[in-house]
């Protein structure tokens, strides 16, 4: 009568054992398995220098950074990913990974660039990829003068700016945009009208 209970008791305790063993185990696994996650890498592309949007993506723009990404490394772009007809989709800035988001086909791009010449010159902080809005002042009838400014196109970025050769303040008065492809149009239509141009920093006043 005695024996029975002794026998249970030491079942349960070897289960109890094995479940503790087990569970130390699994504990061990587990750790090794976030260890080896934490450790294991993978090429992606990190932009070079400032890249505006609409610009065309070039491999020469990228250099391939070994980073541990875990479950979100699928939202980069890694260097075979890069093919040709590719451009920005939005502004990125130098040392940043090039997210699958920030890349377009330039067939489907909703944007274009242009060229347009400021009439007052283009503000020292303004530099590619700033995003800027595009005021125009129409020209009024035969005195030479111009209409109150107003906004042509709020959601414009700077594509490049041509340097003159003196001083930053002193630089060209040129500057290629970034505008939306329905805003082309009254662009176009202000340039050929000899509207008042000018580039104006989000933020700034016109």
């Amino acid at each position: 009568m005695t024996t029975q209970p002794r026998a249970r008791r030491a079942f349960w305790g070897d289960i109890r054992f094995l479940i503790g063993v087990a569970l130390v185990i699994l504990s061990i696994v587990g750790v090794w398995l976030i260890v080896s996650s934490a450790r294991e890498t993978t090429p992606v592309l990190q932009a070079n220098r400032t890249i505006a949007q609409g610009e065309a993506l070039a491999s020469d723009d990228f250099r391939v950074v070994e980073v541990s990404l875990g479950s979100v490394v699928d939202g980069y772009l890694a260097p075979q990913d890069l093919h040709s007809g590719m451009i920005a989709a939005r502004t990125l800035e130098g040392g940043e990974l090039l997210p699958a988001v920030a890349a377009a086909d330039s067939q489907s791009s909703r944007t274009t660039n242009i060229v347009v010449e400021s009439s007052v010159g283009i503000p020292e902080n303004v530099a590619v990829g700033t995003p800027v809005e595009l005021w125009y002042s129409p020209p009024l009838e035969d005195d030479g003068e111009f209409d109150a400014p107003r906004i042509l196109s709020a959601d414009v970025v700077v594509a490049s700016i041509p340097e003159s050769d003196g001083m930053l303040a002193q630089r060209s008065a040129a500057v290629e945009l970034v505008i939306d492809r329905a805003d082309v149009a009254d662009v176009l239509a202000a340039i050929t009208s000899g509207a008042a141009l000018s580039i104006v920093p989000l933020g700034g006043g016109a």
